[in-house]
């Protein structure tokens, strides 16, 4: 895909008196989702899914893809009509009130925080793989060079440069699923093709039971965390209309089918209990061990960069999120009013700058030594992902019943569909009474939205211009 430089843009689409430039193509747009959600959840974090549920796992990511298109497609549909800077958070404000607006924003402020510097440190890791000497604080710096000097230039450099980290992601798992169905189905010479015998073979297709699969759809959604960057990219979308109905259909289909299939070829290669002991080391994961059997020397590294690009490719679009939303909050008096400037290339630069705390803290704690601390801080994100994707969902709902029309594309089953993604997000977090790490989550993030709902009651809500939010609105549909 090419894309015109972004110096060669017209003066409309470039960011002027706080404004966000739109110079964002539709393939953009969905590599940029696709960046945040295709990644070490996949690679790496799959071995856990299927120690919960075994060869059923499958079931779980095929239940995870339809929640997950709940989401995309309504925040797809609202977006299209309402290409709004703040993308959800602001459509919150609109069709639910000021107050969940807010609250939506700082929590996802918080979520791309903490998963910017998260993803750094994981970058950094993987590097020591090869690099054992190189400190892991030295490796968080060197990476946040890139992604901060990536932000900085113009929204149509960062499009290409994600297009690209993204799309190297995309044609390794590509490669792996052509490669893995061959071995599952027509094996190798020296080596007999397995079939579909090994998803039964340890104990049946569902060795711990249907409530296996519950259990393990707590882990499964959050290897979708990325699918919101669509409604926030719309601001800065070229077409808005075209690019965001384009992007919301191929990102789900493209995940469920990568997810599923991926997860599906990996169980049929390797005993359940095998795949599911891989934990976080690189050299152990599901991936590496389905390379091994094909007999690609050196597959720990090769994995090792797919999951390192894996990992810069979300830290960077997170970094994007995160600069977007807080000019949002900004442009609405909910942030410091310094960080709804842009430059002569419509970027957010203050937004970019204070969008880094994640990466200095990781820095910090990492060149420490201190730890415990970043458990408490993913916590805080898993709580934070879940309240975000059930008030798109609520939005979604308020937006069809308010009969608003001009979407340029219309969820299936609408009202109806929306319903049952809210059903299946409480249905996660429900696994509180389960799983140690969401009544972790319970503990952290309902104190945060309590320190929240008090900041916004004594401070933010005097704050609170409705013209601001109008303006927003005004501009998004002088753009469609």
């Amino acid at each position: 895909m090419t894309t015109p430089s972004p110096d060669s843009a017209p003066a409309v689409e470039r960011g002027i008196d706080g404004h966000l430039a739109r110079s964002l193509g539709h393939g953009q747009m969905a590599m940029i989702a696709m960046g945040s959600a295709l990644g070490t959840g996949l690679f790496l974090g799959s071995g856990e899914a299927i120690g919960y549920a075994g060869p059923a796992a499958i079931v779980s990511f095929a239940i995870g893809s339809l929640i997950a298109a709940t989401i995309a497609l309504s925040m797809g549909e609202m977006a299209s009509r309402h290409p709004v800077r703040g993308g959800f958070g602001t459509l919150a404000a609109r069709y639910l009130s000021p107050y969940w607006g807010f609250l939506t924003r700082w929590l996802y402020w918080i979520v791309t925080v903490a998963v910017t510097g998260t993803e750094l440190v994981a970058c950094a890791t993987y590097l020591a793989y090869w690099f054992p000497a190189v400190p892991v604080w030295a490796g968080i710096l060197a990476f946040a060079a890139i992604i901060v000097g990536i932000n900085l230039a113009s929204v149509g450099s960062f499009g290409v440069i994600e297009f690209a980290l993204s799309s190297i992601k995309v044609i390794a798992v590509l490669v792996f699923i052509l490669i893995g169905a061959f071995l599952v189905f027509f094996g190798l010479p020296e080596q007999s093709a397995p079939g579909l015998s090994l998803l039964t073979s340890e104990g049946g297709f569902l060795p711990m039971g249907w409530s296996s699969v519950w259990i393990a759809l707590s882990v499964v959604m959050f290897s979708f965390g990325g699918i919101e960057l669509l409604s926030i990219t719309a601001a800065e979308a070229k077409d808005p209309a075209l690019s965001i109905r384009t992007a919301a259909r191929t990102t789900i289909v493209r995940l469920a089918f990568f997810y599923v299939l991926s997860i599906g070829i990996v169980l049929a290669l390797v005993p359940w209990r095998e795949a599911s002991s891989t934990g976080e080391d690189v050299a152990t994961s599901p991936f590496v061990m389905v390379f091994d059997r094909i007999g690609i020397p050196g597959a720990a590294s090769v994995t090792n960069l797919i999951v390192l690009i894996a990992a810069l490719s979300a830290a960077n679009a997170n970094l994007y999120a995160g600069s977007r939303i807080l000019h949002s909050l900004a442009s609405d008096r909910l942030a410091p009013r310094l960080a709804a400037r842009t430059s002569r290339r419509g970027v957010p630069v203050v937004g970019i700058a204070a969008s880094t705390v994640g990466i200095v803290g990781a820095a910090v704690l990492a060149f420490s030594g201190v730890g415990g601390v970043f458990g408490y801080m993913m916590s805080l994100v898993v709580f934070a992902v879940i309240t975000v994707w059930m008030l798109i969902l609520i939005s979604y709902i308020a937006f069809r019943r308010a009969g608003v029309q001009g979407a340029t594309f219309r969820m299936p089953g609408g009202v109806v569909s929306a319903g049952v993604g809210v059903v299946g997000l409480l249905a996660v977090f429900a696994t509180v009474f389960v799983r140690e790490s969401m009544q972790i989550a319970a503990m952290v993030g309902i104190p945060a939205v309590l320190v929240a709902t008090i900041l916004y009651f004594t401070v933010a809500r005097r704050r609170i211009d409705h013209s601001d939010i109008d303006a927003a609105f005004d501009e998004a549909e002088s753009m469609r």
